[in-house]
């Protein structure tokens, strides 16, 4: 079990506690993912640069664009029974570049499943943004 499982189960537990829900997208958004990508992609490289150009998978359920992103390798990897082509990327940079009405479904298969719903990701967006804006004054990370 992760740091991120771990907040994730606190904030399930209590998702009107402004902590738990800090704490847990505090943690998203600092955390690596790994997101599949489309099958024309090379595998694994050493560094995601290596793997510039290549196109997140992203899946279609009930007329919804969900991309899909796993906190482990391993995660990945049960849920595509066996290697898969991946981007590594950071919580902040997917919440930056993720556009509107696009949904996120963090680990799928697993206990510790989430959906993003459209509303919640621009809100961590802005939440970005505005941390950037504050970074110059060394408020965020």
């Amino acid at each position: 079990m992760t740091d991120l499982d771990r907040a994730l189960d606190v904030l399930r537990r209590d998702k009107r506690n402004y902590e738990n829900q800090a704490k847990f997208y505090d943690l998203f958004l600092n955390t690596e993912f790994y997101i599949p990508a489309e099958a024309d992609a090379q595998p694994e490289k050493e560094h995601p640069a290596d793997l510039a150009g290549a196109v997140p998978l992203v899946m279609e359920v009930e007329g919804n664009d969900y991309l899909v992103l796993f906190d482990r390798r391993e995660r990945l990897f049960d849920w595509a029974k066996g290697d898969i082509p991946f981007l590594a990327v950071a919580g902040h940079v997917i919440a930056e570049t993720s556009t509107h009405p696009l949904h996120w479904v963090l680990n799928p298969g697993d206990a510790h499943m989430k959906i993003f719903v459209p509303d919640e990701i621009d809100w961590l967006k802005d939440a970005v943004a505005r941390c950037r804006e504050e970074a110059v004054e060394g408020f965020c990370r």
